[in-house]
């Protein structure tokens, strides 16, 4: 009985120090995954593919900044009535693509006859108010009234006008080329251009 219960105690021990022994040897070895990738880099000289090789991501392309101060202001483009002053804060409209915006400033009851762009237009009141019509032809009753803070959104080749109520500055984004195509031609600055300019045509 005695000889007996000491075989046990002696097999639990060698048992115990066996799979001590089999736990660090598998802490040591690498994964399969591991093992097979560190073969084929020595043999061949190339990292093996791996699930658990990261593979390093390009970093995003820098952000714009631009300060108030910064903001370069210019007459109005040939495409609109002259009395309003544009700048251009990101990309260019006249590109052949790509995003852009623009802020435009308007004096008091500056008009853009009905007209259409060939891309979606997202404006932004800044300051002042617009006055928004959307249809083919100008109705001072169906137009509405955007103050500082409001926003509109014209999709591609929608048929619309817009008029200044007070000294209004708007913020214009959208995708490259930007285009002005007026409704009536006549109400397109650009066929008036090579005419002398007088208070009247203004």
């Amino acid at each position: 009985m005695q000889r007996s219960w000491v075989v046990t105690i002696v097999l639990g021990l060698a048992m115990s120090v066996a799979t001590g022994l089999a736990t660090r040897a598998a802490g040591r070895a690498p994964a399969p995954s591991q093992a097979a990738s560190t073969a084929e880099t020595k043999a061949t000289g190339k990292q093996a593919p791996n699930a658990d090789v990261k593979v390093a991501k390009a970093a995003p392309a820098a952000g714009h900044l631009t300060m108030p101060d910064q903001i370069t202001w210019g007459e109005g483009p040939p495409a609109l009535p002259r009395g309003a002053q544009a700048a251009i804060l990101y990309g260019d409209p006249a590109a052949k693509s790509g995003a852009f915006t623009v802020r435009l400033k308007m004096p008091d009851g500056y008009k853009v006859m009905p007209h259409t762009h060939p891309t979606a237009e997202y404006v932004t009141v800044l300051s002042g108010a617009l006055r928004v019509g959307m249809s083919r032809n100008w109705e001072d009753a169906a137009m509405k009234e955007l103050g500082a803070g409001g926003f509109a959104h014209m999709p591609a080749q929608t048929p619309h006008y817009v008029q200044a109520h007070g000294e209004t500055m708007i913020q214009v984004s959208g995708q490259a080329p930007f285009m002005i195509t007026y409704i009536n031609p006549a109400d397109d600055p650009r066929k008036a251009s090579t005419k002398p300019t007088t208070s009247a045509s203004r």
